[in-house]
């Protein structure tokens, strides 16, 4: 199995036991699926930590939208960004890369206005 994997099944075995997880583990799953371009399972541990209200770093979401925008998905990468500017999440040159990025992807999809 690869990285994603096994972080999964230990996100998994975790939930199991009855061990709660946190930004920390989050984080982790989210890069390691991000890394791997699973952007799906990237949203879908971002709409975990929502729905338990685990509190997003700026690990988590520089991951998230560079893991959109790795899959061409600009609109959710920016929607990402968007819901973000109203949290208490600090941005880092590499949050408005990733941001960047998306836009560009945007433009090269001829989708720019």
């Amino acid at each position: 199995a690869g990285e994603w994997e096994f972080s999964l099944q230990l996100f998994s075995i975790m939930a199991q036991v009855k061990v709660k997880s946190d930004m920390v583990t989050c984080n982790a799953l989210i890069s390691a699926c991000e890394k791997t371009g699973e952007w799906e399972r990237t949203l879908q541990i971002f709409g975990v930590m929502d729905r338990n209200a685990i509190e997003c770093s700026t690990i988590t979401v520089n991951a998230a939208i560079s893991s959109c925008e790795k899959a061409g998905l600009w609109d959710s990468g920016l929607q990402l960004f968007s819901e973000m500017t109203r949290s208490k999440v600090k941005f880092t040159t590499i949050t408005f890369s990733a941001v960047l990025s998306a836009c560009a992807g945007r433009k090269r999809g001829g989708e720019w206005e």
